[in-house]
């Protein structure tokens, strides 16, 4: 029973560098989910209007992707860590210039190289344009048949980052208040520490093994990929509904919360501390859901009932009604988001990965780009649960053709069976579906199974 139960806490896959990356997405998702509850807030203050607030979240999408698209198209050739370094740096730098300055064109600019106003405080803590690279190398350092289970822990990581910088972090604008600081300076403070949570978030992957990429000879650094072609067009088209769903409500939540309610950062906070708590379980049965229902069908269901409860949500009369209803839809979106990470990292080749991980997400970040604006005009010229409505129509066709597309295609470890060693001395080495010798299901060798500076990228 104590061999189990530390296998449970620490499994074999769980090295020093994975330890440092799932550590490096806490800090990162904390400034994140900081900077979502406070920044809505502080540009309406500093007289943005909802269409304002619109084109500087479009803005903000139009440049992540750009960010993004470097970032898949050079990982899989130069490697993943050096954009696990470099884009905490630059959100670090972007939350400086928010704690310096209230200029309007700087705001746009830093709001934009920051990738602020990207999701909200409940579960904008994993979002970043560093994702293709973070994805990428967490699937390089695992085998198949423990994918999603790493990636659903990645998701508590991040969610108790989350935890963090939505909750006791977002009562520093109300906490300078009562210290003398007033206006727009009573934000400074939350700015600076996203800055600092930022900076030890690109500091902590500086130790971690550079694993080398997997390269294709004649293939140019921004070439499409070939055996994942079919795949991505497929997901260009789901993901881009997607986006265009969450780009109707996504960065508006803080925002609608504030003008609905007149729930200021430190309620907004409370409600996100429950959630990013809760989220936390919420994460870990990601894994389990999809081995019972499938991988497909688990993300399915999930997106329909969490489309479903936008509606009572913006139909609510009170607060803390809205608030419980979008804490059951968080629950049940933190469920999907891991399991559509690992999805696309199980069904395409590794030498694929960190270009199919950001160019999957290309069509959903233009199309994010695209509904802010129009959703800004609707918050002020027709009614504020329109917006969200929209979002909630589209998502629901997404899930549909979601289905479609990738009902028959499974990823390797639910199509064959898992090889279990037979020998007494390896039981203990299979914990957590990690064999000790031989291939893995998939056909990878255990790099687990080698000294962190010695791994090598899985082959099929």
């Amino acid at each position: 029973m104590a061999t189990d139960w530390r296998g449970q806490l620490r499994p074999r896959w769980m090295t020093r560098d994975m330890v440092l990356v799932f550590s490096a997405r806490g800090f990162m998702s904390a400034g994140r989910s900081l900077s979502a509850v406070v920044v809505p807030i502080y540009l309406a203050q500093a007289g943005f209007s909802a269409p304002m607030l619109g084109l500087l979240f479009a803005a903000t999408a139009i440049v992540s992707a750009v960010i993004s698209s470097f970032v898949a198209a050079l990982s899989d050739r130069i490697g993943r860590k050096p954009f696990l370094i470099g884009v905490p740096l630059l959100a670090a730098v972007s939350a400086m210039v928010f704690a310096a300055s209230d200029v309007t064109i700087l705001l746009f600019v830093f709001a934009a190289l920051g990738s602020f106003g990207r999701g909200a405080g409940a579960g904008g803590g994993s979002i970043g344009p560093y994702q293709p690279a973070e994805q990428a190398y967490i699937a390089d350092s695992v085998p198949g048949e423990v994918r999603n289970s790493v990636f659903g822990r990645m998701a508590v990581a991040s969610s108790l980052g989350a935890l963090i910088g939505g909750g006791p972090l977002a009562f520093l604008p109300d906490i300078a208040t009562h210290f003398g600081m007033n206006g727009l300076d009573a934000y400074r403070p939350a700015f600076v520490a996203f800055a600092a949570l930022a900076l030890v978030a690109a500091l902590l992957p500086i130790p971690i093994a550079p694993l080398r990429p997997v390269r294709k000879a004649g293939r140019m650094p921004f070439s499409l990929p070939r055996r994942s072609w079919s795949t991505l067009r497929k997901l260009w088209i789901t993901n881009g509904l997607n986006g265009l769903a969450v780009g109707f409500f996504g960065p508006f939540v803080t925002y609608w919360f504030y003008r609905r309610f007149g729930a200021g950062p430190g309620t907004i906070g409370a409600l996100y501390t429950l959630i990013n708590l809760a989220a936390m379980g919420s994460s870990l049965s990601a894994a389990p859901l999809a081995k019972r229902l499938g991988i497909v069908h688990a993300i399915v269901i999930s997106r329909v009932v969490s489309a479903v409860l936008i509606v009572p949500m913006v139909l609510s009369p009170h607060f803390w009604i809205a608030g419980g209803v979008y804490f059951i839809r968080m629950m049940v979106q933190r469920v999907s988001m891991p399991l559509r990470q690992s999805y696309v990292m199980g069904v395409v080749p590794p030498e694929e990965r960190g270009v199919v991980a950001g160019l999957s997400n290309l069509p959903a970040q233009a199309t994010s780009a695209a509904s802010p604006a129009l959703a800004g005009y609707l918050f002020d010229h027709v009614a504020m649960a329109v917006p969200f409505e929209l979002g909630a129509a589209v998502q629901l066709l997404n899930a549909g053709l979601y289905y479609i597309y990738f009902h028959a295609l499974r990823p390797p470890e639910e199509d064959e069976p898992r090889l279990v060693v037979g020998a007494p001395d390896d039981e203990l080495a299979a914990l957590d579906g990690v064999p000790l010798h031989g291939p893995f299901a998939d056909g990878t060798e255990p790099a687990t199974a080698l000294a962190p500076m010695e791994r090598k990228p899985h082959r099929h």
